[in-house]
């Protein structure tokens, strides 16, 4: 049997999490001399000292709650004994007042990618097809498996092909003022570095998001030519169209143009600054903070020290530790910048009468983590120490050139923040997780990162990479950090990651906070 093995992240802390496998049962003398008095699954927190009602348990050295009642030392302490403190006033804050050493440069590495007319770098060379309303999306899917089947193998240097389907286009407040969100999200997925810009359009005729206003003239490099392209467009509702089977060869026919630019591409020698990661989930249990994250981070700023970019985001998974991220910003007006984009949020849940407080799931808690609090201060590690150099508001692309640690905010569903993160320009993706997730993106490569060795284990043909090694001491958060890292410019080569082998794909899902009509 394992020695008991508890983990205290900071010393001024008074609770513990339990890092054996199965937990450990009452009665269980752990190294310090104190004896457990109740059976504490793994990654649950135990009290190093007695806790009286009203007094603050300290986790990460931040208060993450309050003692609901009497809590004795070596008592399990979980969700319902803890009331959850106040968000933080957006007042009053540290404004760029933590004045970080300068990280190093880090020279000498490079990945293997697709150069774009735009000056941006993919790391997959995909035909993408727009869409501009769901009603399309059938006729669509149907199209992509034909290409898939009968033209991909003649177009052997093209990855993929790639349906952007999505709920919106018609039957929505396209003129109110937050539908700017969902519309230049479908615009900059568009343009995602991945798609070599060759996108085509697959249009309904009746919608409300037509393809002008979707992707107005200007929207993609021009290259070499003197003048902008025409929009690609194939219109269901065209006269043209007799038949399902008509519809079908005008997508094929048009596919074959944009398919024969993309197979003319090669990969290239390129610098590792030429990389865009996304890095998602905040904490889905209590070893993302103490594992994966603090990895992630370390390998964070190893890329903003070979001069690329990373986007961290998630509102809610950080807006408890706001205070430590507006110090970081790199000036007073990317600190406000994100104080803008938490009161947005804040006022955007307040019209839906919930709180920060929901966003905790019954895995979250299963895997040890008691509230939101508690959760926001294991996610901002995955963001390293480097300075917050600029502010993404929901469906914005970075500005060329645009680099260093960067904050996308995006809502914390998985599945939302994935899509911004790709209109944003992300290029290659990183995702932590506690509790164990299918999740991949057909637009982009994403690489599994498991917060434990008994996740990696039972899934290791779906989990990339075992941060679980952390916890038992195989490995140190820096050289996690360096394996990550040479697996990113690995996957930005081409290297597969397992979702990418067995064709895991969620579904884009937009952020529309306007009405539906």
């Amino acid at each position: 049997m394992a020695a008991p093995l508890v983990i205290r992240m900071n010393d001024r802390d008074n609770v513990a999490i339990v890092a054996n496998d199965g937990g450990l049962a009452a009665g269980t003398r752990l190294p310090s001399g104190l004896t457990l008095r109740d059976q504490v699954p793994q990654g649950h927190k135990v009290a190093l000292v007695d806790l009286k009602a009203g007094d603050a348990v300290r986790r990460y050295d931040v208060t993450i709650g309050r003692a609901a009642r009497d809590i004795p030392a070596g008592g399990w302490v979980h969700e319902r004994l803890l009331e959850m403190p106040e968000a933080r006033a957006l007042v009053g804050l540290p404004m760029a007042s933590a004045k970080a050493p300068a990280l190093p440069p880090l020279e000498g590495h490079s990945f293997q990618g697709y150069r774009n007319a735009d000056g941006s770098v993919g790391t997959r060379n995909l035909l993408a097809i727009t869409t501009t309303v769901q009603c399309v999306a059938g006729v669509v899917d149907h199209a992509v498996r034909r290409i898939r089947t009968e033209l991909l193998p003649l177009y052997p240097h093209v990855d993929d092909v790639v349906g952007l389907e999505h709920g919106y286009g018609c039957g929505v407040a396209i003129d109110a003022p937050d539908a700017v969100i969902p519309i230049r999200t479908l615009r900059h997925i568009s343009l995602n570095p991945n798609f070599g810009g060759e996108v085509m359009v697959v249009s309904l005729g009746c919608e409300k998001l037509q393809p002008e206003r979707l992707l107005p003239p200007g929207s993609f490099a021009i290259g070499e030519t003197a003048t902008p392209p025409a929009l690609d467009v194939v219109c269901l509702q065209d006269d043209a169209h007799v038949g399902f089977e008509s519809m079908i060869d005008s997508i094929l026919r048009q596919a074959r143009v944009h398919l024969e630019r993309l197979n003319a591409r090669r990969r290239e020698t390129v610098p590792a600054s030429e990389l865009v990661v996304g890095v998602q989930c905040g904490g889905s249990d209590a070893f993302s903070g103490v594992t994966a994250n603090p990895a992630v981070g370390f390998a964070s700023d190893l890329l903003v020290r070979a001069g690329a970019t990373v986007m961290f985001s998630e509102v809610t998974e950080v807006r408890d530790a706001i205070d430590q991220l507006t110090a970081r910003a790199a000036t007073p007006e990317v600190a406000q910048a994100m104080v803008r984009e938490m009161a947005w949020y804040d006022a955007y849940l307040a019209r839906g009468r919930v709180d920060r407080s929901a966003n905790t799931t019954p895995g979250n808690k299963k895997g040890g983590l008691s509230n939101i609090v508690e959760k926001a201060m294991g996610s901002i590690v995955k963001s390293g120490s480097a300075p917050i150099a600029g502010v993404l508001a929901p469906g914005e692309k970075l500005a060329p050139g645009q680099r260093g640690l960067i904050y996308a905010a995006t809502p914390a569903s998985d599945f939302i923040c994935g899509t911004l993160q790709l209109a944003a320009g992300m290029n290659l993706h990183v995702f932590t997780t506690g509790r164990g997730t299918p999740y991949g993106l057909a637009e982009c490569p994403v690489i599994k990162v498991a917060t434990r060795s008994d996740l990696a284990r039972r899934w290791h043909d779906l989990m990339d990479i075992d941060a679980g090694r952390i916890a038992t001491g195989e490995k140190s958060i820096d050289e996690m950090g360096w394996e990550l890292f040479h697996r990113l410019l690995a996957v930005a080569s081409g290297e597969r990651t397992w979702a990418e082998r067995h064709r895991l794909h969620n579904a884009l899902v937009l952020f529309n906070p306007a009405p539906v009509t």
